[in-house]
């Protein structure tokens, strides 16, 4: 993923003269850089690992899987209190024509 595309889309969103947005768009940043090294630390290594403790060995799931979750839970809330601009919607068009004629209205 390119995280400098990503944060030049988010912070054309934002108002960037408010400091403390612009703190939580590159906090967001560093989450995402963070949960993508966690999933390369599992591609390497599988979602679980052997411990051995003396004579006794198990498997348990990979610690990056319970940060993986974290990170998760954290870029989640931070994503809702980011005050987003709202998108401009499309002007309507003036007046609708039907086969070059104005559209008459409904007598309902």
């Amino acid at each position: 993923m390119n995280f400098d595309e990503l944060k030049n889309q988010l912070l054309a969103r934002i108002d960037t003269g408010d400091l403390l947005e612009v703190k939580k768009v590159n906090d967001l940043i560093r989450l995402h850089e963070l949960d993508a090294e966690c999933d390369k630390v599992i591609d390497r290594d599988g979602v679980s690992i052997v411990i051995e403790n003396g004579s006794q060995k198990f498997i348990k799931s990979h610690p990056s899987m319970n940060e993986k979750m974290k990170i998760n839970a954290q870029k989640i809330a931070l994503e809702k209190s980011i005050k987003f601009k709202l998108k401009t919607a499309p002007s309507p068009a003036a007046s609708s024509t039907v086969e070059g004629k104005p559209k008459r209205g409904s007598l309902i």
